[in-house]
């Protein structure tokens, strides 16, 4: 552009000047082929895009691909996993517990008996007894103990009944969780490979539009150079061929984006080149009236149900604050050896029970079944309320499907006034009753019309798959 720009000032000298006209349009014919060759550049792969990994990727596969790899999911499972641990830990009180206590003890000083002779008399035919003075030591300086026991908890199990059920619901959670995860993820992958064939739409219809200001840039520069029209109409036209490039270019940087979201969802490798099928969709899902649909919608729903598992922990916690009144009662066995230790056998074993009830503390037991009686209040209202919202967003999501299939027959009906209007315009142009540009803005206009179309039909189908997701069935 600046040699040409130079050209036209030696020009200018040498002819004594040019019209203003004639070096606006040089100017113009300029810029023109500097963006052009831009974008050809912005445009052509370049050696380390050939060398990213491309995949072909249907529907279906990419479900498959984020139900393999998607983090999201892998932690849902590792939670399954964790409390299911943690019910195996609370199961676990159920049965005896059989631990062994060894000890080694070192006394520094031990005390003795100390008998004197004569201390049990003295008889004429043995004299002395004892005969000399004695000392009997306790034990030994070293000590050794080890005992077996076995406890069994008793009036306890009422309380580890309480905790058990309290672990049973968090497993119920985690699995319904995991089972919303798989869920949420398939209506995500749904909806970024929908967003992407429908950018992809869009991108080729902005692209018609930019062929088509090309094609009017042309036809105004060529009127400015034979005098049918201003300079300014030239000027506008190439601005506005320049603001259709902008929006390929932003539009590819948007395709750009999603892809990259769309590789990390499905686990793949960042930068991946994704070739979308658009014939893979699969069939229409098959949704249930409104009516059934709200009425199952409260036993199916991954909320609903997380709700109902809130409200049987919160029942859990009751029965625990209740148990804490009933006395700690354990059955006990314990088998023991010792050696050092006075008075004692070797082998010996012990059996009872253990007793304990806290006399007095302060309220705390009485302050705690009237929280959990609280919190099982707050957990009935809330399960009531998630009810009434997910009736709610239902109905909205059956309202949002019928106006979407109204929208595509309207958009339909423009699709075709839209090719209507193109073949007239190529008519006219055969016959030379008309630009080829305007050809070229129908052209666009249908393309930009059928992208428009695409993008409500797949918006039909995600919302659609977003029902199934609600009614907790996998999209």
């Amino acid at each position: 552009m600046r040699k040409a720009y130079e050209q036209l000032k030696v020009e200018h000298r040498i002819s004594g000047g040019p019209s203003r006209g004639c070096l606006i349009l040089a100017l113009l014919v300029a810029s023109f082929f500097t963006v052009r060759h831009a974008v050809a550049q912005a445009e052509s792969p370049v050696s380390t895009d050939n060398a990213r990994p491309t995949r072909l990727l249907t529907l279906s596969r990419a479900v498959e691909l984020a139900m393999q790899n998607n983090r999201r999911l892998k932690l849902a499972h590792l939670s399954v996993e964790d409390n299911e641990a943690k019910r195996t830990i609370a199961r676990s009180n159920y049965y005896p517990h059989i631990k062994n206590e060894s000890t080694v003890l070192h006394v520094t000083e031990l005390e003795g008996i100390d008998i004197p002779a004569g201390a049990f008399g003295n008889p004429t035919a043995t004299g002395l007894i004892p005969g000399n003075s004695l000392r009997l030591g306790q034990g030994s300086l070293n000590t050794y103990t080890s005992g077996t026991g076995l406890t069994q908890p008793l009036t306890q199990m009422f309380k580890i009944r309480a905790g058990d059920r309290f672990a049973a619901a968090d497993v119920r959670s985690a699995q319904i969780d995991e089972a919303d995860a798989e869920n949420s993820i398939s209506l995500l992958v749904h909806q970024m490979y929908f967003n992407i064939l429908t950018a992809q739409a869009h991108l080729e219809a902005t692209k018609r539009a930019a062929s088509a200001a090309s094609v009017s840039e042309s036809e105004d520069a060529r009127a400015v150079a034979e005098g049918k029209s201003l300079d300014v109409a030239a000027l506008q036209a190439h601005a506005a061929y320049l603001d259709q490039q902008q929006s390929v270019l932003t539009q590819q940087l948007a395709i750009d984006d999603a892809t990259l979201q769309f590789d990390d969802v499905l686990g793949l490798p960042l930068g991946t080149r994704l070739i979308l099928d658009g014939d893979s969709l699969g069939a229409v899902p098959v949704l249930p009236s409104r009516s059934e649909a709200i009425a199952a919608v409260t036993a199916t729903n991954p909320k609903v149900l997380a709700a109902m598992q809130t409200v049987e922990k919160a029942k859990a916690g009751v029965a625990a604050a209740r148990d804490a009144y009933i006395p700690d009662i354990s059955g006990m066995a314990r088998y023991s050896y010792q050696s050092g230790i006075p008075f004692l056998v070797h082998n010996f074993g012990t059996f009872g029970g253990v007793f304990t009830y806290d006399l007095f503390d302060g309220g705390a037991r009485e302050a705690k079944l009237k929280q959990a009686k609280i919190e099982l209040q707050m957990a009935e209202t809330q399960l009531q309320q998630t009810e009434a919202n997910v009736a709610i967003e239902i109905s909205a999501a059956y309202d949002k499907t019928e106006q979407l299939k109204q929208l595509i027959a309207v958009v339909n009906e423009a699709l075709k006034a839209r090719i209507e209007a193109a073949r007239v315009s190529a008519l006219r142009v055969a016959q030379n009753a008309d630009l080829a540009s305007n050809t070229a803005k129908a052209d666009a206009a249908v393309y930009d019309t059928k992208a428009s179309l695409l993008e409500t039909q797949l918006g039909l189908f995600l919302a659609q798959n977003n029902i199934q997701q609600m009614l907790g069935q996998r999209p």
